[in-house]
This record gives C-alpha cells, sequence and structure tokens, in this order.
C-alpha cells in the first residue's frame, strides 16, 4: 500500500503532476527540491520500504532514450530502452532492480513530453529503418497505467513516427487503457510468466496466470500485437512439468500463429545485484542453488543451464513457429 507522495516543487504545477495528485488525494503529500533526496540515500531498507513504498513524483533532466543492453531486445540493428518509472509495483524476488537501487519508493517522471522528444530524434537518426524503442525495462509497462496514462501519450507518439517500434513489458493485466485505443501495428504488449511454482513462491503481487492470459486474449482480440516473454526460467526438481503446464494453459486460450514473439531465458543477474538481493533475502532457496559466476554474471552452472534452455526451447517450439521464438541473452 502506498505510504505517502512526494513531489519536486519545480513540477507542483504541472498538468500531469496535478492530475496525479488527483487521484492520491487521500496520502500526505511532501514537497522536496530533487527526487534524489529521496530516492538515492545508503541508508535506506529496500525490503520494509516494499512493504508501504512512497510514490516520488519528479522530472527528468536528462538519459531519455538509452542504448539497450547487449542482448535485450528482438535482434533489431537499433534497440533502445526508456523508462518514465524506476521501480516496480510487483514484488519478484528474482527481480534485478532490487539489486540496482537505494529505494523502493517508486519514481514517476511527468516530462513524458521530453521523452518524445528525445524519442523523435533518435529515430530520425536511423532514417529508413526500424528502431525499437523497450519500456518496462526498470518498471513494469502497465501496472501503473490507471493512474500514469502512459499509454495514452506513448502509444499514439510511436504511431507519428514511421520507423518506431515500441515494446511494453508486463506482468499486469491492466490492458483497460490500450483497449480504448486504436490497435497500432508498432506497439507489441509483452507478458512476462514464470512456471506456476515459480509464480506461486517467487512473485508475490503478481497477477495470476490466467488472468495475464485473459489479458493477452482481450489485446489480442481487439488487434494489437501481444509477445510472450518466459523469463526467467527458474530451476527446481519439477520445473519440466510445470513449464509443459504454463505453455499448455497459454496455449489452450490463445492462438500460438497470431502470437508476434516469444523469447526464454534463465534466472541470472550481474554479481553486484545477485550479492546485494542475496543478503537482503537470505533464507530465500533461490539463492541458496549452485550458482557460477561468468564474466560478471551470476547464473546456473553451465550444463543445467543448457539442458533447462535446451528442454524449453524445444516445448516452446511445438507450439509456435521457428520466426517467432527469440532466444533472451539479456543480463539483468
Amino acid at each position: 500500500m502506498t505510504s505517502r507522495v512526494y513531489v519536486e516543487s519545480s513540477i507542483r504545477q504541472h498538468p500531469r503532476t496535478r492530475q496525479l495528485l488527483q487521484r492520491l488525494n487521500k496520502l500526505p503529500v511532501i514537497e522536496i527540491e530533487h527526487y534524489g533526496e529521496v530516492f538515492n540515500p545508503r541508508s535506506q531498507n529496500f525490503r520494509l520500504q516494499k512493504k508501504n513504498p512512497a510514490i516520488i513524483i519528479a522530472h527528468k533532466n536528462k538519459g531519455h532514450m538509452l542504448a539497450a543492453p547487449e542482448g535485450y531486445g528482438l535482434g533489431g540493428d537499433h534497440n533502445y530502452y526508456f523508462s518514465h518509472m524506476l521501480n516496480c509495483l510487483y514484488d519478484c524476488r528474482y527481480c534485478f532492480l532490487q539489486g540496482m537501487y537505494q529505494s523502493a519508493h517508486q519514481l514517476l517522471f511527468v516530462n513524458f513530453e521530453d521523452f518524445g522528444d528525445e524519442m523523435r530524434r533518435v529515430a530520425a537518426s536511423h532514417p529508413q529503418q526500424p528502431v525499437w524503442f523497450y519500456s518496462g525495462y526498470d518498471c513494469d509497462s502497465l501496472a501503473n497505467d490507471p493512474m500514469t496514462r502512459f499509454t495514452e501519450f506513448f502509444i499514439p507518439l510511436v504511431a507519428s513516427i514511421d520507423n518506431a517500434w515500441m515494446e511494453l513489458r508486463t506482468k499486469s493485466t491492466q490492458v483497460r487503457g490500450m483497449l480504448k485505443l486504436k490497435p497500432q501495428d508498432r506497439v507489441v504488449t509483452a507478458f512476462s510468466f514464470s512456471d506456476p511454482v515459480s509464480h506461486a513462491q517467487l512473485e508475490n503481487g503478481v497477477p495470476s496466470i490466467a488472468k495475464r492470459i485473459d489479458a493477452m486474449r482481450r489485446l489480442m482480440e481487439a488487434g494489437w500485437k501481444v509477445g510472450l516473454r518466459l523469463d526467467p526460467i527458474v530451476y527446481h526438481v519439477n520445473y519440466q512439468v510445470e513449464f509443459k503446464a504454463l505453455l499448455e494453459q497459454i496455449f489452450a486460450e490463445l492462438d500460438a500463429t497470431a502470437m508476434h514473439s516469444v523469447s526464454l531465458g534463465s534466472f541470472r543477474l550481474t554479481r553486484d545485484h545477485f550479492r546485494k538481493v542475496s543478503r537482503l533475502y537470505p533464507d530465500e532457496p533461490l539463492f541458496a542453488q549452485p550458482m557460477e559466476l561468468d564474466n560478471g554474471i551470476v547464473s546456473y552452472p553451465v550444463e543445467r543451464e543448457r539442458e533447462m534452455i535446451e528442454f524449453c526451447e524445444t516445448a516452446v517450439l511445438q507450439h509456435v513457429p521457428r520466426h517467432c521464438y527469440h532466444p533472451c541473452n539479456w543480463h539483468g
């Protein structure tokens, strides 16, 4: 439950700030000079804050569009990510964000127009070539959409840029805003799933698998492109049975031939993120499994990871054509 709202003084009268404060009018509001005062101090306890996070409303000064990490995306030549928010509504035990940030507060930037200007500039720098913009790296793209109206601004923006494509990465079922808009061919909503056991044990607050499948179905029926992100694959003794059960559940409801793209990747974190997250949750069995460090990345031993990827890849390709499948090589 949200505890309070912090607002940068300089954007207190911004139209988007006023709109947000109207929706959050039952919460105490505290003015600050810069979001870093609240978000960046090292003495914070991420685990405690996650129980009652605040919302910080702020202005982003730079870095509106950033080059995507190597291996992130669907194989295009020009890949960028952007974050209108930092941190996530959900509490997934494997999430790298809890190792990246000092704070669990949700930081929302209201200057969407500056993001839009930079998106146009980046797209124009690659004329006649597809440019992918990924939302959902530092937050869930849709979880807060009823409050932020993120899709209401960014989907028409992407539609207005001839060579721009956008992926909205989410675990949310908040698709009502999108269903009010005209479907756009260059917008893909990509839903993330883990197998049922991992979902129950590790994805706190995330909507059920069935509800996410239903959200996908509604978007597809309305004409939107939808993707499937089977990531992370988490090892446990029954992961093969559970992974196949997940696929059966998904494709019993959805037309596999209508899927825009499917990707999968195993659990992995950078060394620094793994150290921080495992210290936050010392009793978490996920972090007690055998792991190996390779080139700064902590993941399963090579043979186990290879076995997992090969099994899951074979299972996926029993449902979807190979051209829809994209291995995930990104390390969060």
